[in-house]
């Protein structure tokens, strides 16, 4: 049974989507408290986010970009914002459908069904800028073709995402490298870094791998280097 997360504060349409959902045969679990949503959501794990973009403490936009940072779970879109830059933003940030409210059941309940299609057996794939990375094989999907990255440079990317605008500290790449953080050479991290972003670098990736002083290391986008 796939199971569906909705995002929605105001409680008729809330309860309205639970129902409705849940006649239609999925799991339906609902976020009742609007803070720290994003990791709310992943510790659900849902096959599907239904999110408003309307809520209180921070904005949908910001809570789909958030997710679409760490994780490949779909979102659909449903809001009562029905202007083009609003629709054309979220697309932006990772949104999957957008659809206006008020909507037709069948309309919805047909959109949920498309994407959770199109999303079968992606449950494994982190998404980065114009990539995706397979954390079971360390598979890299990019430019129409796919990448079998050797294993200490998937790890490594798979941390990396996963932190999304974030830094990972170098414990946390020592970690998902060897499975300590005692004793390792930091030369040894420089060396699998450096073969990781020389991977990045040959496959024309847009984002690079950059340190920050103090704590370790993120993911940029190529043109956001020179920032600050």
């Amino acid at each position: 049974m796939k199971h569906i997360v909705v995002v929605e504060d105001e409680l008729f349409m809330r309860e309205e989507l639970e129902n409705m959902l849940c006649r239609a045969g999925y799991e339906v679990s609902c976020i009742n408290s609007f803070m720290k949503v994003t990791e709310q959501l992943l510790s659900l794990s849902p096959d599907l986010i239904l999110l408003d973009l309307n809520l209180p403490n921070e904005s949908g936009f910001q809570i789909c970009r958030e997710i679409k940072q760490k994780s490949s779970v779909p979102v659909l879109v449903l809001t009562s914002r029905d202007q083009m830059r609003d629709e054309l933003h979220a697309l932006e940030l990772g949104a999957d459908e957008y659809l206006t409210k008020p909507c037709r059941k069948e309309r919805l309940l047909a959109r949920v069904a498309n994407v959770l299609k199109r999303f079968e057996g992606r449950t494994n794939l982190l998404e980065g800028a114009g990539y995706l990375l397979d954390r079971q094989t360390y598979t890299l999907y990019i430019h129409n073709q796919s990448i079998v990255l050797p294993k200490n440079q998937g790890k490594l990317l798979e941390v990396l995402l996963t932190r999304g605008d974030e830094a990972a500290t170098k414990d946390e790449l020592c970690l998902a490298l060897w499975g300590t953080t005692e004793y390792i050479d930091e030369n040894a991290l420089q060396v699998n870094l450096t073969r990781l972003k020389k991977t990045m670098q040959s496959l024309r990736m847009c984002q690079k791998i950059i340190p920050v002083r103090g704590v370790g290391y993120r993911l940029t986008l190529e043109e956001n280097e020179n920032e600050g």
